[in-house]
């Protein structure tokens, strides 16, 4: 079964015979230590009510572990040469759904496609559960997995290995480098936690960089604390756009169309903040508060 057998040697006779090449440009960098293959499944603690998302199929090791655990396995590669691979090594698995295409339409939404397919699966049976479980490609990691947290299902947990710069991005507390945007959102919306880091060599072709597994899950508690998820999530993005900015000044010129400068400070002032204070050094709590006051406001409340 080829959940067992993706080692080094194996991909290394299976890409010869098939006269390829690992494409970089599909961020195509295998997980040859199978231990760490069933580190990613356990993390993800998948169970026969659940249907699981993949990006990436690549060989259909990883997919062949889900299957056996999973009511579903929905895989999505982009590549046609290992989507043919895979379809070889996973012939004999009647609960995977394999798709070949990209699974976003655009930066901020995922192909309708994936999703319907998901949905079909999701509703199949009563009680089943939604959750991605990958071995992403960095190149489109950040947007599947901040997209997700939105989507329809609600998925249950995300569990995926990415480059460790971004599971750093999505744990950083306040006035750090790698506090953003992102690392606000994710946190505001649902519990993370690093799982393990990998080097380089665990993979085939080597990266230049670490990778880590992350394992995230949605909060509804976190989730009801946010009046309007979109106005939030764009709100944030628009401060920190200029992260470097004061506050004021980021505020300023992210409501530009919509509030003068007095207004934006009748906002600002109850909060009390130093006018040298930027938007990085400001916890998740604080800004959430921050922006349902400039959403009342947008809004014609007091």
């Amino acid at each position: 079964m080829t959940a067992n057998r993706q080692t080094l040697t194996f991909l290394q006779n299976r890409f010869k015979e098939a006269g390829i090449r690992p494409e970089t440009r599909h961020g195509q960098n295998f997980l040859i230590d199978l231990n760490l293959i069933d580190v990613l499944v356990e993390a993800a603690e998948i169970s026969k009510d659940d249907v699981v998302l993949e990006i990436g199929t690549g060989m259909g090791s990883l997919t062949g572990k889900l299957a056996e655990r999973a009511a579903h396995v929905v895989t999505v590669e982009i590549d046609h040469r290992m989507h043919s691979l895979a379809a070889e090594e996973l012939e004999n698995f009647s609960n995977v759904t394999m798709l070949l295409q990209d699974a976003l339409k655009n930066k901020n939404n995922f192909h309708p496609a994936v999703m319907d397919t998901v949905r079909e699966q999701f509703s199949a049976a009563p009680g089943r559960r939604f959750k991605l479980a990958a071995n992403l490609p960095y190149n489109v990691a950040t947007p599947i997995l901040s997209n997700l947290l939105t989507e329809s299902p609600e998925p249950v947990s995300l569990t995926a290995t990415i480059q460790k710069e971004l599971a750093d991005r999505m744990t950083a507390p306040p006035g750090t480098k790698d506090y953003s945007a992102l690392s606000i959102w994710m946190q505001a919306i649902a519990d993370i936690k690093t799982v393990r880091i990998l080097p380089p060599q665990v993979f085939w072709p080597k990266p230049k960089v670490t990778s880590a597994i992350v394992h995230i899950v949605p909060s509804a508690d976190k989730r009801g604390r946010i009046a309007d998820l979109e106005f939030f999530h764009q709100f944030v993005r628009s401060i920190f756009l200029h992260r470097r900015k004061f506050l004021r000044s980021g505020v300023v010129h992210a409501l530009a169309e919509q509030m003068d400068k007095a207004a934006v400070d009748e906002v600002l002032d109850p909060f009390g903040f130093p006018s040298d204070v930027r938007a990085e050094q400001l916890d998740v709590e604080t800004l959430i508060a921050l922006a349902d006051a400039f959403q009342v406001r947008l809004k014609g409340g007091l």
